[in-house]
């Protein structure tokens, strides 16, 4: 922090262990869960649902931004009305959006939840 002066306020952290402490050790708890294999299989089942909607979102936003850059003629064409491809394409990002959210969602309260519910419970009940 500073005063008005550019000099430094010096900040003092006092940082004491006592028997009060909740919990013990956190830090050797959380190596032990991170080391468990149910910690594994849930940071597995992470992985195999994000990684890949990642590179489907980031290839389909490309696509757009591409088609956009490259293909002005095609991005134009009309659909509708007034309404033109790049249009649809541009409002079709919003709906993948929320639709990976709501497999997100979905995906994590059947598949990884319950897994990190377990843990927790498991770790607040050995302090």
């Amino acid at each position: 922090m500073w005063r008005g002066t550019h000099e430094p306020i010096p900040l003092e952290v006092e940082v004491s262990a006592s028997d009060d402490d909740v919990g013990g050790a956190p830090e050797r708890d959380w190596e032990e869960v991170q080391s468990g294999p149910e910690f594994t299989e849930l940071r597995r089942r992470l992985r195999v649902f994000v990684f890949p909607l990642t590179a489907f979102f980031i290839t389909w936003y490309l696509l757009y931004v591409l088609m956009a850059t490259y293909a002005p003629d095609f991005m134009a064409a009309p659909v509708f009305g007034n309404v033109n491809v790049g249009l649809v394409f541009g409002l079709l990002q919003f709906v993948t959006t929320f639709v990976i959210t709501g497999l997100y969602a979905r995906y994590a309260n059947r598949r990884l939840d319950p897994i990190a519910d377990k843990l927790r419970h498991e770790l607040e009940e050995t302090k």
